[in-house]
């Protein structure tokens, strides 16, 4: 069977910064100021006379195993049989999902159509046997557009006989763009500070960053990174013995650059280097280290992104989904606890709890789903997540959990209210609603791993992390009631306060395993240390810990009165938003692109 795959390769060899590609493009397809769906980023390193700069074009990767298009709840995102992933606005809801499942920031929301919109290989030529307008309209033909399948291709021809390197290719998602020279600059995002302003960059409309902040360089954990990936460092890593310039003689008389070899074999940068970091170790060490240094010194060259685009991702999950979250906890928590404890035979079965309970979770879950729709760029056309399903999507598997719990708690409720108290307090009932709830609180970790631009939302312990953030939440709910003297709830109040204080230390358990401990990519280890040490570190330590863990903690211990157990309900509803702030935002400001 013959397989048609479409790809892309750009030959840095030849580009030459011109952006008629991006102009192109913008024109094929009508684009608004202020978005793009192919642009060119400069990155320039040295200093004069010894500079030189680096042109890479960027844009949608057409990935073989696109995360977009499994996220998507719609369909508006789809593989076609030539591997173009293509994309349909007139069904997109603008959920900003396939932002988050993108590892490479080629998705951004149209400020005229609030749709999601990208790159789609101009399919629209390719189906009537044209190339993309890039394509066509690049003066150095350096974008080689064709099938990666077909040997007889250009594009496979490339691909065969030159060393091409492709953007994170360890998130496994096939990527079909390539690079022949690609500078690690360009390609890997954390090599290069990101400026405010730079060169061109003040767009009319600036709708991709949204103003968000950005963090300072360390050109330290840019150099380990840049020397562990398999990038040829320009040089020899072994020092010369003839006690010249490293450079090999390209500044040219004098010398003027930083290589030279040092009276004790080192060289001056690295040198430099060990007066501001301290000394390094030797032995076998020795090599690692030079190639860390040789990192450091071509960082040091002061590499600098001289124009590039506004990222799209930034705080496209804002405050709607960090209180979503927080919301459905107490909705899944506040009915959970009471059924289990009451299965479980540590309270007698009472229809009153219970009844209170479901208008309790179905208000927190109405809440929930008010949130959602808030959240989506075209709201009027939510009911597509159930009415044109993607099964892929973990956003749709959740809407169907989310409307079956509604459906049940509106049962249950309205049992309770008609007087049917033999169907409230039946074991089946609370059993089906018990798993329902739970199914509510763990299905998001779920649609958080299928969000692979997103390092840390990657983390095992997530689906254990949901379910025991609704039950730090069903028992601090449920501790409240039993003050306000509900009937029923009063028997809760001690229940209430051993599985708010277990909950408390499950949580702060795996916030210590998600956070503190070493994690698989730099992505996901920066995002924890901006969470721990750098913007969200006050919201973190001061309302996730010590308010929301610390506290409450502190005042379980001290008392079992009905008073302390619903303070210490509100200060664990307090630290649990808190975290949910900070989890959810952190890893959006990690550049992508």
């Amino acid at each position: 069977m013959t397989i048609t795959n479409f790809g892309f390769v750009i030959d840095n060899r030849r580009c030459i910064g011109c952006h008629a590609c991006t102009v192109a493009c913008k024109t094929e397809h009508d684009d608004p100021i202020g978005v793009n769906k192919t642009w060119v980023k400069y990155i320039e390193k040295g200093e004069f006379p010894n500079t030189n700069r680096n042109f890479s074009v960027m844009r949608c990767n057409h990935c073989d195993d696109s995360p977009c298009t499994d996220v998507c709840p719609v369909t508006a995102l789809w593989e076609r049989e030539d591997g173009i992933v293509d994309f349909d606005p007139e069904r997109c809801i603008g959920c900003k999902a396939c932002m988050q499942g993108c590892p490479y920031d080629a998705l951004y929301i149209d400020p005229e159509t609030s749709t999601a919109a990208k790159c789609n290989y101009c399919s629209h030529r390719v189906d009537t046997g044209r190339e993309p307008a890039c394509v066509t309209v690049c003066p150095e033909d350096a974008i080689i557009a064709g099938d990666v399948e077909n040997p007889d291709t250009e594009i496979a021809e490339t691909i065969s006989k030159q060393e091409v390197q492709a953007r994170k290719p360890e998130k496994g998602t096939d990527p079909t763009l390539f690079y022949v020279n690609g500078d690690e600059g360009s390609t890997t995002p954390g090599t290069t500070a990101r400026e405010d302003h730079y060169m061109w960059s003040d767009a009319p409309n600036r709708v991709e960053t949204r103003g968000a902040a950005r963090e300072e360089f360390d050109i330290r954990r840019a150099a380990e990174s840049l020397a562990d990936s398999d990038v040829d460092l320009g040089r020899s890593d072994e020092a010369r013995s003839d006690g010249g310039c490293a450079c090999g003689g390209r500044c040219g008389g004098e010398c003027r650059c930083d290589d030279r070899v040092a009276s004790d074999g080192g060289t001056a940068a690295t040198s430099a280097a060990e007066r501001a970091d301290g000394p390094r170790s030797g032995g076998s060490d020795e090599r690692e280290s030079s190639r860390t240094e040789r990192a450091y010194e071509l960082l040091h060259e002061e590499a600098r992104r001289v124009y590039d685009i506004g990222e799209s991702h930034y705080t496209s999950w804002g405050w709607e989904v960090y209180s979503y979250t927080w919301t459905k906890s107490i909705a899944a928590g506040v009915f959970m606890l009471p059924a289990l404890f009451t299965l479980a035979g540590l309270v007698e079965p009472n229809a009153t709890t219970i009844g209170v309970a479901s208008l309790v979770s179905l208000v927190f879950l109405g809440l929930t789903t008010l949130l959602l729709v808030l959240d989506l760029e075209q709201p009027t056309r939510f009911h597509w997540v159930l009415l044109r399903p993607n099964w892929n999507s973990w956003l749709v598997k959740g809407g169907y959990i989310l409307t079956a719990t509604g459906g049940f708690l509106t049962l249950v409720a309205g049992s309770w209210l008609l007087g049917v108290e033999t169907l409230v307090t039946n074991p089946v009932t609370l059993g089906v609603g018990a798993v329902l709830a739970a199914a509510t609180a763990v299905y998001t970790a779920f649609l958080f791993s299928q969000s692979k631009g997103r390092d840390l939302w990657q983390s095992p312990t997530m689906p254990l992390h949901m379910f025991t953030q609704a039950v730090v939440a069903g028992a601090s709910v449920t501790g409240l009631l039993g003050l306000a003297g509900i009937a029923g709830f009063d028997a809760f109040v001690g229940l209430s306060r051993l599985t708010l204080a277990a909950g408390l230390v499950v949580h702060l358990l795996i916030i210590a395993s998600e956070i503190f401990t070493p994690h698989q990519t730099e992505d996901a280890e920066e995002a924890a240390a901006r969470i721990t040490r750098g913007r969200f570190s006050r919201a973190f330590w001061i309302g996730g810990i010590l308010v929301g863990i610390a506290l409450p903690l502190v005042a379980l211990a001290a008392s079992a009165s009905p008073a302390v157990v619903a303070v210490g309900g509100v200060l664990a509803l307090a630290g649990l938003f808190a975290f949910e702030y900070c989890w959810i935002t952190a890893p959006q400001t990690i550049s992508l692109a």
